[in-house]
């Protein structure tokens, strides 16, 4: 008998693909029903983005099917994908910030004046621009506005505006309420479910499980670069999502160093941050490893960068009992804190410096006396760095670019580790670096407590966390919403709280 199942509207068969020896996706399988908003979840680097960019056609697959419509395509291309009525709403706000909004809505298809083709039609791009950001929207927006001068909010109604504007069959949203308030996240909600009564299918990515629950039909989710399972979030309790998204048994596999807690090295009091966090308050004390995660958007990078004197703040630090002003890395530093960055290459280390001129950037004054470098004891004390670390390099003097991603991360630390600093801000501090080094890492982080010295990390991988810290504070919408033992909790408890599912499950 005939199959009269209806075909997906976009199906994903087995996709593999790699990046060198990193498997990104081992077999991965999407199903997208027409006219139903499908949800795609996953821990940071389960593949969703891999995934999408591949529907996308910014990727090819080293292996597997794409259909269409039921339809293999044998080479998905950005503008195939395009022309097959698949189009993105992208979390970065791809627009151009010196057009103006009708200029960046009509982009690549700008109306032509009928007598003179060469020529732009401005005039019919500002009337459908309004007309359609008033159907949809209700916005009304200044004529001649320029892209840079909008919201976050704004710029994204443009990018949705932009995508409807060319009659779309999917719609393609990246974690879209990233950087919106919870009363614009509403209006993006009640959107989704109009274009779904319309007829469009929807793909939707976020990390948080409340909005999960609240818009999707079904959800697929990935873990370590496969679908795991697919289930239907309006009965699958968001708890039990969060279970299938992280592994089991993580805890063996990051014994904990046992140190004795002493004074605080940090106090918080009613940090904030207008539009990223607010009344803030926490400690750290000396001996002690604090964790820090949340989702993007939740403030907790910033967090970490205002610390440090990257962004402004506002609120009380104390540094060992006493009041600091750090409105600088400079005044960071001379106060005692040491800032490790997820992004190594571009801010952590000097690519075309020797592994030597990196590890004692942060501390030149120990080996200088009158203007002079005492050579003999800043070897002495690179070596020595490089022989705890085991950072693998020809010598001390070969240049950090040629390294590989891990032992870069470990010249990172080591800049930090030769000034000695009372508190350790590692964000991200494992990220793209091998199983290897994540021991060697961790075994690091473990030395610097049991010195005495305090630590703050800010990470997405909760394994980590969980076998790191002692005790782990999440953030939700720029605000603290809980802080756990590490020792007592599980990864679907903060994962739970993180996404926001905690406060659907009490209201509910």
């Amino acid at each position: 008998m005939k199959d009269m199942a209806p075909k997906p509207a976009i199906e994903l068969r087995g996709i593999v693909k790699a990046f060198g020896g990193v498997q990104a996706l081992a077999g991965a399988t999407l199903r997208i029903n027409r006219a139903s908003v499908s949800g795609l979840v996953g821990q940071n680097g389960a593949g969703k983005s891999t995934l999408i960019k591949i529907l996308a056609g910014l990727y090819a697959p080293d292996a597997g099917e794409i259909l269409i419509n039921g339809q293999a395509i044998d080479r998905l291309t950005p503008p195939k994908a395009e022309g097959l009525g698949i189009h993105f709403i992208h979390q970065d706000r791809l627009l151009p910030p010196s057009f103006t909004v009708g200029e960046a809505l009509f982009l690549g298809r700008e109306p032509r004046l009928r007598a003179f083709p060469a020529l732009l039609d401005r005039r019919a791009m500002r009337h459908q621009a309004a007309d359609v950001l008033r159907d949809y929207f209700g916005l009304a927006l200044r004529s001649g506005v320029l892209v840079s001068e909008l919201t976050a909010a704004q710029k994204q109604i443009v990018q949705i505006t932009r995508a409807l504007l060319h009659s779309p069959s999917t719609l393609v949203f990246d974690e879209p309420t990233a950087a919106l308030v919870t009363r614009e996240a509403e209006i993006l909600f009640a959107l989704i479910r109009r274009l779904r009564g319309e007829g469009i299918t929807i793909v939707y990515i976020s990390h948080y499980l409340a909005e999960i629950e609240n818009l999707c039909d079904s959800v697929t989710v990935l873990r370590n670069g496969k679908d795991v399972a697919v289930v239907d979030p309006r009965t699958t309790p968001a708890n039990a999502i969060a279970s299938l998204m992280v592994a089991r048994d993580i805890k063996e596999l990051f014994p904990k160093r046992r140190v004795e807690f002493s004074e605080p090295v940090l106090t918080v009091a009613r940090l904030s941050s207008p539009g990223k966090f607010s009344n803030l308050s926490f400690s750290v004390s000396r001996g002690e490893i604090v964790g820090l995660t949340g989702l993007i958007g939740s403030g907790a990078k910033d967090v970490v960068r205002a610390l440090f004197g990257l962004e402004k703040a506002a609120g009380e630090i104390q540094i060992s009992g006493s009041q600091a002003s750090i409105r600088s890395p400079k005044a960071a530093v001379d106060a005692g804190l040491a800032f490790v960055p997820e992004d190594r290459r571009g801010n952590g280390v000097g690519l075309r410096l020797s592994v030597l001129e990196n590890a004692t950037l942060a501390c030149l004054g120990r080996f200088s006396r009158r203007g002079f470098m005492r050579r003999s004891a800043e070897n002495a004390e690179v070596d020595r760095l490089v022989d705890q670390l085991s950072i693998r390099a020809a010598n001390r003097s070969a240049l950090v670019g040629t390294l590989s991603g891990g032992n870069q991360q470990k010249v990172a630390l080591a800049k930090w580790l030769s000034r000695q600093s009372r508190l350790y801000i590692l964000d991200e501090p494992t990220i793209g670096v091998d199983v290897g080094s994540k021991i060697e890492i961790y075994g690091l982080i473990g030395d610097l407590v049991e010195r005495g010295a305090g630590v703050l990390i800010l990470s997405n991988d909760l394994a980590e966390l969980l076998g790191l810290a002692d005790r782990i504070l999440v953030m939700y919408r720029g605000e603290i919403s809980r802080e756990f033992d590490a020792a007592s909790t599980t990864a679907e408890e903060i994962l739970t709280q993180a996404t926001g599912a905690a406060e659907l499950r009490n209201v509910g």
